[in-house]
């Protein structure tokens, strides 16, 4: 029998994406308030993978990383997508999104997205939300899967979620 056991702390990463470069500030800005301070920032990755936020956002479009100095608890997760998608829609002009923003976590063994779409891999969480297993670390590094989106299994984003890791771990110890 296996006996119920609560979940640990995870570590905050929100991944903004945008064609104009001068939303970052204001978004980070309403982030910090939501969530505490920012413990890291990315370098900008270009987002050529895929054509679907186009029609909406327009190109080129850019992403950056952020995480947060607090850790979370990963029942979170669905409160903090709903803080995200009004922030979207409060930046949103003639119904249209100028800034993605997807939450997740990080723990040593996973990286999580938040969606509210349903699919065979998503695990349904609260409030419309699911968990999208994104990636998973083995063997010493981040093992894409096979629904995971190419930008999250670009060398650059794994770079950059090793980083995330090891800070984990220190904040961990902590």
């Amino acid at each position: 029998m296996s006996l119920p056991q609560t979940s640990g702390p995870a570590k905050l990463v929100i991944s903004i994406l945008m064609k104009e470069k001068n939303l970052l500030e204001p978004v980070i800005l309403k982030l910090v308030s939501g969530f505490g301070p920012v413990d890291m920032i990315s370098e900008w990755f270009p987002f050529d993978f895929t054509a679907y936020y186009e029609p909406e956002m327009g190109e080129p479009l850019f992403r950056r990383m952020l995480v947060f100095d607090t850790l979370i608890q990963q029942t979170a997760l669905p409160e903090i997508k709903g803080f995200t998608n009004k922030l979207e829609t409060d930046l949103s002009v003639n119904h249209q999104r100028s800034v993605n923003i997807d939450p997740g976590y990080l723990l040593l063994e996973r990286f999580v997205l938040a969606t509210g779409k349903n699919f065979t891999h998503r695990i349904y969480m609260d409030e419309g939300i699911y968990a999208d297993l994104t990636l998973i670390f083995q063997k010493g590094d981040y093992q894409p899967l096979p629904w995971t989106y190419p930008d999250y299994a670009a060398e650059n984003m794994l770079v950059f979620l090793r980083k995330v890791r090891d800070k984990f771990k220190i904040d961990l110890k902590e």
